[in-house]
């Protein structure tokens, strides 16, 4: 069975980009343009191990607010925020979740998943 991640991303050409550097490492992926998106699919996948969220997206809750509700409804799910535009301040992550910059390169998405227990299977 392989490790399934949510990739949660407005910008077409950077989920794009997200999704081929995850299938390129084993993984499987699931992909929404915006966290209302992604909470529907939450809800029709019992199994995602990890959230991969940009910050800033359309819709009824940013990337932030995403990280936050699913540290709470789904407290194995690993979390990953990005942003090339915000830098959250301490505290604005859920305790476990992880910070990338983008642009992100494939090596710091494997790094950062890696250390949040995500490893392809």
């Amino acid at each position: 069975m392989s490790t399934t991640i949510l990739v949660v991303e407005d910008d077409g050409l950077i989920r794009m980009d997200l999704v081929d550097i995850l299938i390129d490492r084993g993984f499987a992926v699931l992909q929404a343009g915006n966290a209302d998106e992604a909470i529907e699919i939450m809800e029709q996948t019992p199994l995602i191990h990890a959230l991969v969220t940009d910050i800033d997206m359309p819709g009824s809750m940013n990337g932030l607010e995403l990280a936050r509700h699913v540290a709470e409804t789904r407290p194995e799910c690993a979390i990953a925020v990005i942003s090339g535009r915000y830098s959250p301040s301490q505290g604005a992550l859920p305790a476990k979740a992880r910070f990338l910059s983008k642009p992100v390169s494939e090596e710091a998405v494997a790094r950062n998943l890696a250390e949040l227990g995500i490893t392809e299977r």
